[in-house]
């Protein structure tokens, strides 16, 4: 957004705001069903885990309903693998994420392992280290998709949980206009929601070169946290057409409700103590990881931005901030290694420094996520203790293990597809209650959110907006608290929120007060 001053930075975002007016899309509202959130995570552990899983599994009824969509996606699907052509899957942030995850899958399964590609915003980069600033701008969609080789006949299947992300409509775009195979545009808001509030949702909409389909879901658990149901319904809709296209999808998502409801989510209780404690007392987690490294990655690294954590630290940059918790795979030998177990495949480095350092090669390889991890994390903070907490697969069952607590998680011969969002949903319910012991969102709003992208920043500046009529100061303007936002982002300190710094600003200078 520049490098001017806060108020011309404020002055350029608003200027644009209106692209970025998203409160009133389902996935931006709060749940009813978690209002009290933050309190239960304090006060009430099993009322919130009842309260997450239950949200969780409304959202595969809603997905039920959308069946006939996804069966038409795996005849797609298989149409396009049939006649010899590629399917490329593409997204942002966590449906950037699902996409590399079920590359993985795929490549996990079948012999003609090239015959799916994915990418995400950023590159491959970004499956650890967010990159949020790439999704406003949609020509890196459409670039990151040529370079990806995709051509005449090849399918994109593209997913963007709220159906407004312009780099996603840049790539389905492009691609639209470069294979006469119509792209796919997944999303999980409503149409009218969307048509009324997304200018760029309705050229797509209109648009006869691109199959759409609406996969709604209803609002998140934790008010524009896409991570958790929203992305959860798009890896499972996707995963079930490529993967398991001979299985009806009201089947494939029957299913898995089952599968939900028998794998009890109620030992997360002792989990979640447990981890924030250690958090508490200045330590670090270590996920040792084996089996599910890619989907322990998704629900990770998405907590830097949705929390205002410092992302996981390069191995190449010594001085930098330490992460709450890091990743090992435990039997990666190198940084490579890591990176190839990791996606199995060689990582993709889209190499674009004109726009962005951390889009090279090398930067991309200063990530060491192999054994040697605990000992350089260490020697890094010799005064902290790295709990380790291992996740791998034992016979049939998922094993969790922190400091003295052991479970199994029991798969019942689950297909791959299955065990990975099995730990994604039990992951996200997870990592939501320790941040919300820790304090990291108020009620179901997502109060320490870092704003590094036009959506986040009105999301920022809505939840401000939000805190302040709780208070009874509902006289600041929108245009106001977003001044007064960009101010508070040169003076937050790692560690802090800048939305409620705002709000204290907003508070004790009032709203017609210098920014």
């Amino acid at each position: 957004m520049g490098v001017h001053g806060h108020r011309e930075r404020a002055i350029e975002f608003l200027r644009i705001a209106h692209l970025y007016h998203l409160g009133g899309l389902p996935t931006e509202q709060p749940h009813p069903d978690t209002r009290s959130l933050s309190r239960w995570a304090h006060d009430d552990l099993p009322r919130a885990i009842a309260a997450l899983r239950q949200v969780d599994l409304k959202a595969l009824a809603a997905l039920r309903e959308r069946a006939t969509a996804i069966d038409d996606l795996a005849r797609a699907t298989r149409a396009t693998l049939d006649a010899g052509r590629h399917v490329f899957l593409c997204g942002c942030g966590a449906t950037g994420r699902l996409a590399l995850s079920l590359e993985f899958l795929w490549r996990r399964r079948s012999v003609d392992a090239d015959r799916v590609r994915s990418f995400m915003a950023g590159g491959d980069v970004a499956l650890v280290n967010s990159l949020e600033g790439f999704e406003d701008h949609p020509d890196h969609g459409a670039r990151q998709l040529r370079e990806m080789g995709f051509d005449d006949g090849d399918l994109l299947i593209a997913c963007t949980e709220g159906g407004e992300t312009p780099y996603v409509i840049g790539a389905t775009r492009q691609a639209a206009t470069i294979s006469s195979n119509r792209p796919w545009f997944l999303y999980c808001n409503t149409d009218e929601a969307l048509t009324r509030q997304v200018e760029r949702f309705g050229r797509v909409k209109a648009d006869p070169r691109i199959r759409k389909a609406c996969l709604y879901v209803g609002p998140m658990a934790l008010a524009g946290s896409t991570r958790m149901q929203a992305s959860t319904a798009l890896q499972l809709a996707v995963g079930a057409a490529l993967l398991h296209p001979d299985v009806p999808a009201r089947e494939h998502i029957a299913d898995f409700e089952v599968r939900v409801r028998d794998a009890h989510a109620a030992f997360l209780e002792d989990f979640v103590r447990a981890e924030s404690e250690i958090y508490r007392g200045g330590h670090h987690v270590l996920y040792r990881v084996r089996d599910y490294g890619i989907t322990v990655f998704t629900d990770t690294t998405e907590r830097a931005p949705t929390f205002s954590l410092a992302p996981f630290e390069r191995a190449a940059d010594p001085g930098a901030r330490p992460s709450l918790c890091y990743i090992e795979l435990d039997e990666a030998a190198s940084a490579g290694d890591a990176w190839r177990r990791l996606l199995n495949r060689e990582p993709r480095a889209i190499g674009w420094p004109e726009v962005d350092p951390r889009t090279t090669s090398e930067y991309l390889q200063g990530f060491d996520f192999s054994r040697a991890a605990r000992a350089r994390l260490r020697a890094r903070t010799p005064d902290r203790t790295h709990h380790d907490f291992h996740i791998g697969k034992v016979g049939d069952a998922i094993r969790l293990e922190l400091r003295a607590l052991r479970h199994d998680v029991p798969l019942d011969g689950a297909p791959e597809l299955f065990q990975h969002l099995l730990l994604k949903q039990l992951l996200n319910i997870h990592s939501t209650l320790v941040m919300g012991r820790l304090g990291r969102y108020e009620d179901n709003l997502m109060t320490w959110v870092t704003p590094t992208n036009g959506k986040l920043v009105d999301r920022a500046a809505r939840h401000v907006q939000h805190l302040l009529t709780n208070a009874g100061r509902p006289d600041s303007s929108y245009e106001r608290i977003v001044e007064r936002l960009f101010a508070e982002m040169e003076r937050t300190e790692p560690g802090e929120s800048v939305v409620l710094r705002t709000f204290r600003s907003l508070v004790t200078n009032g709203s017609t007060g210098s920014g």
